[in-house]
C-alpha cells in the first residue's frame, strides 16, 4: 500500500500539470480575445505573452514570502484564478459593448497580468509543499516543472483544436475555470486534516462553483447580447472557427458577413465590389477558361465568374472550411452566391493561398485575389513581393489578375504600396477604385504579364453596376488619393515593395485606419 505522503506528493504533481494546462489556455485565450476585439493579432499575442510571463515572474518573486499554510494559500489562488479567469471573456464582451473606448484593452491587460501572477505564485508553493512532505527539493522542483511545461503543450493544443472551435471564448473560459476549481476542491479534501475552518473554505468553493456553472450554461447567451451591441444589425449566425470569428447579420434585405469583426460584404452593395473584382480581368484575358479565386469563400465572386460560358474550371482557395461550409449551407449566403460552390466546374480547396501557389504547377487565365486586408502577419505575407511573384508565375501570358487592395482614400499609402509591390514583380498594372457605400471608396489593382489596354476590355450586359464606359472613369484618381503622396511636412513619400523580410505594410495599415 502506498503511504499517505506518496499519494499527496503524486497529487501535487498532477495538480501542477492540470493548473499549467489551465494557465496556458487562459494565456492563449486572452491573446485570441485581444485579436478579435482589439485587432492586430500579432500585437495582441505579443502583449499577452509578455504580460503573462512578467506576471509569472512577479508571482514567483512574491511566493518567497509564503512559507506557511501552503495548501490553503494554493487553494485560494485557485479560487481567484477560477473567478477572474472564468469571467474574463464574459466581462470583456460586456466592457466592449458598454464601457468607454480603451477600457476593454486595459481590462484585458490587467487580467492577463493578474492570472500570470497567480500562475507564477502557485508553482513554487507546490514545489515547497512537495519538499515539505518529504520529496527532495531538486527532485520535487524538476517534477513540478516537468508537469508545468508538459501541461503547457497540452493546454495550447486543447485550446487550438477543441475549446475555441467547439466551445467559443466565453464558454471555454468558464469551463477551464471549473477545472481550476475542481483541483482546489480535490486538494482541499485530501489535505483536510491540515486545514482549519474547513467549512468556510468549502462554502467559498461551493459559491464559486455555482457562479461558474451558471456562467457555463448561461454566460454565452448573455455575452451574445453584449456582442450584438458591436454590430448594427441583428446577428443571425455566429461561430468561432479554428481560424476566426464568423458573424452573419441581417436587417430587412441587407445581409452582412464579418470576419473577426471586419466587414466582408453587404448584400445591398456587394455587386459593386464583386463586379469590379471579376469582370475587368475576365474581359482582359485572352480566353478565361481556367480561373483561380484566392479567398472569396462566400462564393459571390465565383457566381460572377460562372456568368462566362467560356469558363471550364474554377479553383477556389479559402483557408477556413467554416466559411465555405457556411456558403454551401446558409440560406442567405446561398441566395447571394446562387449556389455557385455547388457548380460542377467549381472545386474548393481549404488551404493557405501562399502554400497552394507554391505547390501548384497549373497556369490560370484569370486569378482573383479576394483576401482580407493586411492587418496581421499571416495576411501580410499574401501582400508581399514573394506572393505576387507566385501569382505572376501561375498566370498565363495572355491572362490577368485582380487584387482587392483596400481604400486609396482612407489608406492611400497602403494602396499604392500594394501597387508598387505588384509592379516590382515585373507585371504591368492598372489601378481602379469604386465607391461602395458600406465600405467607402475602395481600390483594386489589376495585373498582367502584358500591357493592359482598358479600351479592349468588354463588360457583360447582365451586370447591375459596371459598364464599359464606367470602367474608364474608375481609373481616374483625385489629388488626395493619387500615387503622388505628400506627408504632413509637404515632402513626397517614396514607396518601397512589401516583402517577407521587410513587411512595411502592416504598420502603414494600422496608422491609416486608426481614425476610421
Amino acid at each position: 500500500m502506498e503511504s499517505e505522503g506518496i499519494k499527496k506528493t503524486r497529487l501535487i504533481y498532477w495538480a501542477s500539470g492540470i493548473v499549467s494546462i489551465c494557465g496556458i489556455i487562459f494565456e492563449v485565450l486572452f491573446g485570441a480575445l485581444g485579436s478579435y476585439i482589439l485587432g492586430d493579432g500579432v500585437k495582441q499575442y505579443t502583449i499577452t505573452i509578455s504580460l503573462f510571463l512578467t506576471g509569472m515572474g512577479v508571482g514567483a518573486s512574491i511566493s518567497e514570502k509564503v512559507m506557511k499554510q501552503l495548501i490553503i494559500t494554493f487553494i485560494w489562488i485557485e479560487f481567484m484564478v477560477a473567478l477572474i479567469g472564468g469571467f474574463s471573456s464574459f466581462t470583456m464582451f460586456g466592457m466592449t459593448a458598454f464601457a468607454p473606448s480603451g477600457t476593454d484593452a486595459l481590462f484585458l491587460y490587467i487580467v492577463t497580468f493578474t492570472i500570470g501572477g497567480l500562475t507564477g505564485l502557485e508553482l513554487p508553493i507546490l514545489i515547497r509543499k512537495a519538499n515539505e512532505i518529504g520529496e527532495e527539493l531538486s527532485r520535487s522542483t524538476a517534477r513540478v516543472l516537468f508537469s508545468d511545461y508538459a501541461g503547457g503543450l497540452i493546454g495550447g493544443l486543447l485550446f487550438a483544436f477543441y475549446l475555441r472551435p467547439q466551445m467559443g471564448m466565453v464558454k471555454s473560459a468558464f469551463f477551464v475555470a471549473c477545472i481550476n476549481l475542481a483541483v482546489a476542491i480535490v486538494i482541499l479534501y485530501l489535505f483536510r486534516s491540515e486545514i482549519k475552518r474547513l467549512s468556510l473554505h468549502g462554502s467559498a468553493a461551493a459559491f464559486i462553483g455555482v457562479l461558474l456553472i451558471a456562467g457555463l450554461f448561461f454566460g454565452e447567451e448573455m455575452a451574445f447580447s453584449f456582442e450584438q451591441k458591436l454590430y448594427k444589425d441583428p446577428i443571425i449566425h455566429s461561430e468561432e472557427s479554428a481560424y476566426q470569428k464568423i458573424v452573419l447579420t441581417k436587417e430587412q434585405d441587407d445581409t452582412r458577413l464579418f470576419l473577426n469583426g471586419s466587414l466582408q460584404f453587404s448584400s445591398s452593395d456587394e455587386h459593386r465590389y464583386h463586379e469590379t473584382l471579376v469582370h475587368p480581368p475576365m474581359g482582359a484575358a485572352d480566353l478565361p477558361e481556367n480561373v483561380l479565386i484566392l479567398g472569396g469563400g462566400d462564393g459571390i465572386a465565383a457566381k460572377e465568374v460562372l456568368k462566362y460560358q467560356e469558363v471550364q474550371r474554377v479553383s477556389l482557395v479559402d483557408l477556413d472550411p467554416a466559411v465555405t461550409d457556411l456558403a454551401l449551407s446558409n440560406y442567405h449566403l446561398r441566395q447571394l452566391n446562387e449556389d455557385s460552390l455547388q457548380d460542377d466546374r467549381v472545386k474548393v480547396w481549404n488551404e493557405d493561398a501562399f502554400s497552394f501557389l507554391e505547390d501548384s504547377d497549373e497556369f490560370y487565365d484569370v486569378i482573383l485575389i479576394d483576401l482580407p486586408d493586411p492587418n496581421n502577419e499571416s495576411l501580410n505575407k499574401l501582400y508581399t513581393r514573394e506572393f505576387y511573384s507566385l501569382v505572376r508565375n501561375h498566370l498565363e501570358p495572355g491572362g490577368a489578375a485582380m487584387i482587392q487592395a483596400t481604400s486609396p482614400v482612407f489608406a492611400t499609402e497602403v494602396y499604392w504600396t500594394i501597387d508598387e509591390t505588384v509592379t516590382d514583380t515585373g507585371m504591368a498594372t492598372k489601378n481602379f477604385h469604386v465607391d461602395i457605400p458600406s465600405f467607402g471608396n475602395w481600390g483594386f489593382v489589376m495585373a498582367s504579364r502584358s500591357p493592359i489596354k482598358i479600351e479592349e476590355i468588354d463588360i457583360p450586359q447582365d451586370t447591375d453596376f459596371l459598364t464599359k464606359e464606367l470602367l474608364h472613369s474608375m481609373t481616374v484618381f483625385g489629388k488626395d488619393e493619387d500615387r503622388e503622396i505628400v506627408n504632413s511636412k509637404g515632402e513626397s513619400v517614396s514607396l518601397s515593395p512589401n516583402t517577407l523580410i521587410h513587411p512595411n505594410l502592416i504598420q502603414k495599415y494600422e496608422q491609416a485606419w486608426r481614425n476610421y
